[in-house]
Parts: C-alpha cells; sequence; structure tokens
C-alpha cells in the first residue's frame, strides 16, 4: 500500500519537472532566436533592400580579409611545427584563433548578403579599395616578395614554401617578418573599411582589427629585435 500510495506523488513530480525544463528550455531557444535576429539586423547595411551591393565596400572588404585572413592563419600552423619557441608559439596560436574566428564571421556575413564569395564582373583583389579595377595604390605585394594581383601583405607561395623549410630561429624570424608585413596590410585594408564600409558590425570589427593587429606588429617588432633582427620593409 505505501509503495503504491507513492507512485501518484512521485509522478507528479516528475510531471512538474518536466514541465519546468521545457519552460527553461522554451526561454533558452527564444533568447538564441533574438540573439540571432539581433545579429541578423545589425549586420544588414543601410540600402532599402537592407543588404550591401556586391561592388560595395562592405561586400568587397569581407571578401579579401577573409582570404588575407586565410593566409595569416596557414603561416601560423607552418611556424607552428617548425620551432619549439613558447612565445611564437604562442602568438601563431592567438593569430590562428583570433583570425579564423573573424574570417568566419566574413564569410557569414556574405552568405547573409546573398553575395559571391568572388568579386563580380572579373575584379581584381582591392578593387573596392582603390576605386575599381584592384590594381591601385593598394593592389600590389610588399616590396620584399609580393606581386601584381596580391592584397597588401600577403606572402608569395615561394615565400611559404621556404618558411615550411626553416626550423628554429630561422623559422621563427622569417615568420615574424612575413607576419609584420601581412599585419600592415592588414590594418591598411582594415583601415579603409572602418572609413568607408556602411554596415555598423563591419565597421566596428575592422576597427577592432586594426587596434589588434596595430598591438601585434609592436609584440613581434621585439620579438625580432630578440633574435637580432628587424621588419623587411
Amino acid at each position: 500500500m505505501t509503495a503504491d500510495a507513492g507512485r501518484p506523488a512521485d509522478s507528479d513530480e516528475r510531471r512538474r519537472t518536466r514541465r519546468v525544463r521545457w519552460v527553461a528550455g522554451g526561454a533558452v531557444v527564444l533568447a538564441l532566436v533574438f540573439a540571432g535576429a539581433a545579429t541578423f539586423a545589425s549586420a544588414r547595411g543601410d540600402g532599402e533592400s537592407g543588404v550591401p551591393a556586391a561592388d560595395s565596400a562592405d561586400a568587397g572588404f569581407a571578401r579579401d580579409m577573409a582570404v588575407h585572413h586565410q593566409q595569416a592563419v596557414e603561416m601560423s600552423f607552418i611556424v607552428r611545427d617548425r620551432t619549439d619557441d613558447e612565445d611564437v608559439r604562442r602568438l601563431a596560436y592567438d593569430i590562428a584563433n583570433t583570425q579564423a574566428n573573424q574570417r568566419g564571421m566574413l564569410l557569414g556575413w556574405l552568405d547573409l548578403w546573398e553575395l559571391p564569395k568572388v568579386a563580380p564582373g572579373g575584379a581584381g583583389p582591392m578593387a573596392w579599395m582603390d576605386g575599381g579595377d584592384g590594381h591601385g595604390e593598394h593592389g600590389g605585394g610588399h616590396e620584399g616578395g609580393g606581386g601584381a594581383g596580391l592584397m597588401p601583405g600577403m606572402a608569395t607561395k615561394d615565400e611559404l614554401k621556404r618558411l615550411g623549410t626553416l626550423r628554429g630561429k630561422e623559422a621563427e624570424v622569417f615568420f615574424l617578418q612575413l607576419m609584420t608585413d601581412h599585419h600592415k596590410g592588414g590594418v591598411s585594408m582594415a583601415g579603409a573599411c572602418a572609413s568607408r564600409c556602411a554596415v555598423p558590425v563591419e565597421k566596428r570589427l575592422a576597427q577592432g582589427m586594426v587596434e589588434g593587429q596595430q598591438s601585434e606588429l609592436g609584440l613581434m617588432r621585439d620579438m625580432l629585435a630578440a633574435r637580432g633582427a628587424k621588419p623587411r620593409s
């Protein structure tokens, strides 16, 4: 009798627990929906359609910086396996983690805006920054090894290949030199978006890139000096 009498109460308690969990779970789902809606709204442009044009600075920056960031991640992974120095490995990890996350945001916005990840009309890299042809002031690489069609600070294929052949201090120095050039180019690109882009959340991200990469430039300068070296340019 005692066991049978306890079952209804136990069942009622389980039902109340399920209801509480359902309400709590529903609240979480609603919070996620509202958060997603806020992110969607903040990433929309100011035009009548609420979406940047395919040839806008917003879209161009998202496309080009996604490519730019991908190379920084690649270089960081290369040097990670070429040195045991904890400071360099920590810097490489921070750069790879930060820029991979930012790259995901940039590509996500292009998907959100339903815009292509390749510049329309065959426009070259940096067309949004140079006024149309992508081969103006910012279209070429750095003096130390860039070339026509490369974005500012981008390493060449030969430079990436060379980085993969070095070890120890030589790998550390070359990585820091390449990444210094890369960051200088990134700061230039992000600064242009901060002044030209129209989508507020993208402008804030670009300004954050400027500040973060300028800080890392100072760190890399000191790390090079500690190794008896200096930036290339």
